[in-house]
C-alpha cells in the first residue's frame, strides 16, 4: 500500500509539475515513504537490555548497552543476533511495544547464521511483520536498516539499497545501509516495511574462537549483511522446540583450494558420513546440489550453505562417464578423521639413475621400527612408484593418495627395489606422537640401477622431481643467488620489523623447512636469536623466520595477518618444504603461534607451544586429510595452566590430532638439548 501510494504520487508529480511539484518534490515523497515503512515495522522491533556476563570476548570489549530484536511469532518469540549475547549475560530484559518490560531467555541458537531465538516472559500477543519472499529480493531495491537502541518511540534507521544477494556462502543478503552494533538483531526492511532479513555481522572467512563476532569490524562501512527471514520461517518450529540449528555437513573432503577455479572433486569420503552412505567415492566430482549446477568449489559452498543439519538434499556426482545421484541427510558433526600412518620418512631429493636423471617415485629415507611399513618389509632406498594402483611421482602425491584412507585401513603400494618391482599391502595406524631418537640425513640421494624394472607407473617431470613439491624459489632478481645469513623481511604496508635466518648450507634444489618463531613478551636481540638457532637450522635444513610485535611487550590478534604475510614473502624467495612449516613460541609467543597455526591450516603443518596453551574457551580445529597439523607442547606439571593444558591435550587427542608433550622441570623456554629434540620433531612432519 505504501509503495503504491508513493509511486502514484511520483507519477502525478511528473505528469502535472505545475500543480503538484509545488506541494511536494520527489525527495519529500521518498522521505515520507521511508518514514511510513519504519512506522509499519516499528511495533515488531523490540529493545533488548543485557545485564552481567563477560566484559571482554576475545579481543573485543563488550558492554551492557541496549540491542535490538525482531518479533517472529505472536506467542513471544523474538530473533536477534548472536553478537548481542557473546558476553553470556546473566539477565535479558525486553521492552515490548506496549511499554511493558519483561524478562527473556535464550531458547535456541542458529550456529550457522549466528542468530539466537529468545522467548519473552509475557502473555501479550506480539505483532508479527510481513516477510519478503526470497524470489522478490533484487539488488538495487531500497533497503532500510532498523534498530531500537535509543530512547523514544521511533526506532533508529538508515537507508541504502540491497547491494547483493546470495552472500556468505548463500546465507545472507548484502546492503550498503549503515550497520552498527546498535541495530544488529534488528530487521532490514524494504520500502513497504516488509522484512528482508535480520541484521548480523558475518564473514565468509569466519573461523576462530568467536564466530558470532566475525564481520563486526565492517560495521558502518557500507558492507552489511542480513539473514533472509523467509528462509528461517520454515525452520522456526524446530527452533522453538529448543533445537539449535547447525550447518549441514556431507562428510567429504575436497581436493582443491581455489574457490573460483578448482572443481568440486572429492578427495576423501569420511566413514559413517552422509556421503559414505550415498556411495560417493574419492575422485567423484560434485556437479549438482539441491538443483543448483556445480562447476567449482565456490558454487558448492554457496549451494550447501543454505542447508542445515537434519535436512535432506539431492546431490549428483560425475564418476567417469557415469552420473550418480543420491539424497543425503546432512549432519552437524562427523567422526574425527584419523590420519593413516604407514611408517615411512621420504627422502627430500629424487632418486637418480647412473646418468644423473631423476627417476619416478618417492625414495624411502627411513622406516619406523614396528610400523606397518617395517612389518611389510620396506627398507631405506626403496622407491615407491604407485599407491592404490595410481602412479606417484612426488611426496605430495603420495601423501594425498595415502590420505584418501584412514587409520585402520590397508594401503597398497608398488615399490622398486634394485631390479625388481614389489607389491606390498600395509596396515595403516594412527600418526605417532613419539620423537625418534636419531634420524639419517634427509637429502642423501638414493642410487638406482641403470634400467630398473618399474613398469613405467608414471614419469616425474623434472620440475616436479626437483625439490619434491617445494614452492618455486624466486631468489630475488633473476640470476641472483638468494641472500643467506640474517635477511631483513620488510613489508611496505606494515610497521612491524622482521628478520629471517637462512643457513649458509641452504641449497635451492633441496626444500627447507620453515620455523616461524614468535618471541615472548619483551621482544628479542637479533644476535642472541641467531646464536641460538644457527646450529639447528644447518643440521635440519631449516629457515628461521622471526617477526617482531609492534609493541615488544605483547602480541595482538590483529598482527596475525602481518605474520602470515612474512611467511608468504619467505616462501616467494626460498624453496620451502610445504610439509615442514611450523609456528613456534614461548609463553605469549606460544599463544600467538596457536592463533596463526589454526587460522592458516592451508599452510601450517605443525605448531609448538612452550609454557602456553590454546585459549580455554576456544573452538578447536578439526582434522583434515589434506591439511595435516601436528601439535607439540612443552610445560611443567607445576604450572598454573597445567590443568587447562591437560584438558586441551585430551580434547585434541579425542579429535585425532597427534599431540607430543615434553615435560619441563620449571616454567622456562627450551634449552639447547630440548630445542634439538623439537627440531627432530619438525624433521619428521613429512612422514607418511
Amino acid at each position: 500500500m505504501v509503495r503504491a501510494s508513493w509511486l502514484a504520487l511520483c507519477v502525478a508529480a511528473l505528469s502535472f509539475p505545475g500543480r503538484l511539484m509545488a506541494q511536494a518534490d520527489v525527495t519529500e515523497l521518498e522521505e515520507e515513504a521511508f518514514r511510513a515503512a519504519v512506522r509499519r515495522i516499528a511495533p515488531s522491533v523490540v529493545r533488548i537490555e543485557t545485564i552481567g556476563g563477560l566484559e571482554k570476548v576475545g579481543n573485543l570489549l563488550v558492554g551492557e548497552g541496549p540491542t535490538t530484536g525482531l518479533v517472529v511469532s505472536d506467542d513471544g518469540f523474538i530473533v536477534s543476533s548472536a553478537f548481542n549475547f557473546a558476553q553470556q549475560p546473566t539477565s535479558i530484559l525486553i521492552s515490548l511495544p506496549s511499554g511493558e518490560r519483561a524478562a527473556a531467555r535464550i531458547v535456541a541458537r542458529d550456529n550457522s547464521r549466528m542468530l539466537v531465538l529468545l522467548k519473552v516472559n509475557s502473555t501479550a500477543k506480539l505483532p508479527v511483520p510481513e516477510m519478503v519472499p526470497v524470489a522478490e529480493m533484487r539488488p538495487g531495491q531500497w533497503s532500510i536498516a532498523v534498530g531500537r537502541t535509543f530512547e523514544g518511540q521511533v526506532p533508529n534507521a538508515s537507508v541504502g539499497v540491497l547491494s547483493a544477494v546470495n552472500r556468505i556462502w548463500g546465507k545472507a543478503i548484502q546492503t550498503d545501509a549503515k550497520i552498527s552494533p546498535s541495530n544488529y538483531g534488528g530487521p532490514l526492511i524494504d520500502i513497504r516495511g516488509r522484512v528482508l532479513g535480520v541484521l548480523v555481522p558475518l564473514s565468509p572467512q569466519a573461523k576462530g574462537d568467536q564466530p558470532e563476532l566475525a564481520g563486526a569490524e565492517l560495521y558502518d562501512s557500507g558492507i552489511g549483511f542480513a539473514v533472509p527471514m523467509a528462509e528461517l520461517l520454515p525452520r522456526l518450529e524446530r527452533w522453538k522446540k529448543g533445537e539449535n540449528l547447525e550447518s549441514g555437513l556431507m562428510g567429504v573432503v575436497l581436493k582443491g583450494q581455489d574457490n573460483n577455479s578448482d572443481p568440486a572433486e572429492i578427495g576423501l569420503v569420511q566413514v559413517k558420513s552422509p556421503a559414505a552412505a550415498a556411495g560417493f567415492k574419492a575422485g567423484d566430482k560434485i556437479v549438482e546440489l539441491g538443483g543448483s549446477p556445480i562447476t567449482r568449489l565456490g558454487e558448492l559452498k554457496h549451494a550447501l550453505g543454505r542447508y542445515y543439519a537434519g535436512e535432506s538434499v539431492a546431490a549428483t556426482v560425475q564418476r567417469g562417464t557415469e552420473r550418480v545421484t543420491a539424497t543425503l541427510t546432512l549432519v552437524s558433526k562427523l567422526e574425527p578423521y584419523a590420519h593413516p600412518f604407514l611408517g615411512i620418512l621420504p627422502r627430500r631429493v629424487p632418486a637418480r639413475g647412473p646418468n644423473g636423471d631423476a627417476l619416478p617415485g618417492v625414495p624411502v629415507r627411513w622406516v619406523y621400527p614396528e610400523s606397518g611399513a617395517a612389518k611389510a618389509g620396506l627398507k631405506a632406498d626403496d622407491r615407491i612408484v604407485a599407491c592404490g594402483g595410481a602412479p606417484v611421482a612426488t611426496v605430495r602425491e603420495l601423501q594425498d593418495r595415502v590420505s584418501a584412507n584412514e587409520a585402520g585401513q590397508k594401503v597398497s603400494l608398488s615399490v622398486i627395489r634394485g631390479m625388481e618391482t614389489l607389491s606390498v599391502e600395509i596396515a595403516a595406524t594412527a600418526l605417532p606422537e613419539e620423537i625418534p631418537a636419531d634420524l639419517p640425513p634427509a637429502a642423501a640421494a638414493a642410487s638406482a640401477p641403470a634400467k630398473p624394472n618399474d613398469g613405467k607407473p608414471g614419469e616425474a617431470k623434472a620440475d616436479e622431481a626437483k625439490g619434491n613439491d617445494a614452492k618455486a624459489n624466486e631468489g630475488g632478481k633473476a640470476g641472483e643467488p638468494p641472500a643467506l645469513g640474517v635477511v631483513p623481511i620488510r613489508l611496505v604496508e606494515d610497521k612491524n620489523e622482521c628478520m629471517a635466518y637462512v643457513p649458509s648450507n641452504y641449497d635451492a634444489s633441496t626444500p627447507s623447512g620453515l620455523v616461524v618463531w614468535l618471541h615472548a613478551p619483551g621482544g628479542y636481540d637479533e644476535k642472541d636469536v641467531v646464536e641460538r638457532w644457527k646450529g639447528v637450522c644447518e643440521r635440519y635444513g631449516l629457515i628461521l623466520l622471526a617477526p617482531k610485535a609492534a609493541k615488544p611487550e605483547r602480541w595482538t590478534p590483529d598482527e596475525v595477518e602481518f605474520i602470515r604475510k612474512t611467511m608468504d614473502e619467505v616462501s616467494k624467495r626460498y624453496t620451502i618444504d610445504a610439509s615442514r612449516v611450523v609456528v613456534h613460541g614461548y609463553q605469549g609467543g606460544g599463544s600467538m603461534a596457536w592463533l596463526v597455526a589454526t587460522g592458516r591450516r592451508e599452510t601450517v603443518r605443525g605448531v609448538s607451544l612452550v609454557d602456553a596453551g590454546p585459549p580455554p574457551r576456544g573452538n578447536y580445529p578439526e582434522t583434515d586429510p589434506f591439511q595435516r597439523l601436528a601439535i607439540h607442547f612443552a610445560g611443567t606439571p607445576k604450572s598454573p595452566r597445567a590443568a587447562t593444558l591437560e584438558e586441551s591435550i585430551k580434547r585434541l587427542r579425542d579429535a585425532k590430532f597427534p599431540v607430543t608433550f615434553g615435560t619441563l622441570d620449571q616454567a622456562r623456554d627450551l634449552n639447547e638439548t630440548e630445542l634439538d629434540e623439537l627440531m627432530r620433531w619438525v624433521d619428521t612432519l613429512d612422514r607418511i
